[in-house]
């Protein structure tokens, strides 16, 4: 029997603890000249708020095009541990797939603790290794959506691009850390059977291990590695597509009060993808990814502000 779906996700689902500090906390402080966020060693530190839920790129995106009506799915691995059964069930409660998840005996899920303070996030990443030997077999989907993988990466996007050729389905690819460290040389395969490739400006310029602040620029130069198209977001600076036949494409930010940037690149991402999927234009979909994007950063955690095709389209 084969399973079909509008998305496949294909990277991490983690649980995400947020710690929310006001700006007046007197036990956190911000070295401007360093960039460093300081606080007493040793010191009692008090937070104002703390907020528990899933998180990880893939599940953000699972969960954000099906909470727009579209049918998801996420293949991750995650651990056999008492957070294992909220992962699961709170994918359920989203109406994402999560047959695809494989946990790893004796072994516990991925942690992140996000510290949310002055309108910036910064995250501590529990380091877990991971087999990601996923079984893509029985399986259709018209997108999928890889991102994200910490360690022995290289076999499931290598899977997964044989997946997308064999079968037809469409590649969006948000590359992490690891893979960006390692170069475009490491991921050239990908990028060349790509048809969205999703940044943000220092991911770009890591990409192309380029120093130029022109956005412009890095889109061309992103454009010739292989994508069909090209999306990089800059924060204040909104968005930017590339691609042959559009040309470049600009939408600026909607303000919000910003109570954290987590999630804001997966709430973009599946928000500009639920529209391409209901068959909108790139023009449309870019703001339907910004107006997502900024619905997120107005809430505690990666999910809790994650819209609706309805709520998109009241906005719009």
């Amino acid at each position: 029997m084969i399973a079909n779906f509008d998305l496949l996700t294909i990277g991490n689902a983690t649980i995400d603890i947020f710690l929310m500090i006001r700006k007046t906390n007197k036990h956190f402080r911000l070295d401007k000249k360093t960039n460093e966020l300081c606080l007493k060693f040793g010191d009692k530190v008090t937070i104002d708020k703390l907020d528990f839920s899933i998180g990880g790129n893939a599940a953000n995106v699972a969960v954000g095009v099906s909470r727009m009506g579209l049918k998801s799915a996420i293949m991750a691995e995650i651990g056999s541990d008492e957070f294992a059964p909220k992962i699961i069930s709170d994918l359920r409660k989203e109406g994402v797939s999560e047959i695809f998840l494989k946990q790893t005996p004796n072994a516990p899920c991925r942690f992140s603790v996000v510290i949310a303070y002055k309108k910036e996030r910064t995250v501590l990443r529990e380091d877990i290794k991971r087999e990601n030997d996923f079984n893509l077999e029985g399986i259709s989907a018209k997108w999928i959506y890889l991102t994200s993988l910490e360690d022995k990466w290289q076999g499931a996007y290598k899977r997964s691009l044989i997946f997308a050729k064999t079968t037809g389905a469409k590649i969006a690819f948000n590359p992490g850390t690891s893979q960006l460290d390692r170069g475009e040389s490491s991921i050239d395969s990908i990028l060349k059977e790509t048809d969205i490739l999703f940044v943000n400006r220092e991911e770009a310029k890591t990409l192309l291990s380029s120093k130029t602040e022109d956005v412009e620029k890095l889109l061309v130069e992103l454009l010739k590695l292989g994508p069909k198209t090209v999306v990089i977001t800059d924060g204040k600076n909104g968005s930017f597509l590339y691609n042959k036949k559009e040309g470049f494409l600009k939408q600026g930010i909607v303000r919000q009060k910003i109570i954290s940037k987590a999630g804001a690149g997966d709430a973009y991402a599946s928000g500009f993808l639920s529209a391409i999927m209901f068959g909108k234009n790139f023009k449309e979909a870019i703001k339907w990814g910004t107006l997502n994007s900024a619905s997120v950063i107005g809430k505690i955690g990666t999910q809790l502000g994650l819209l609706t095709k309805k709520e998109i389209e009241q906005k719009l």
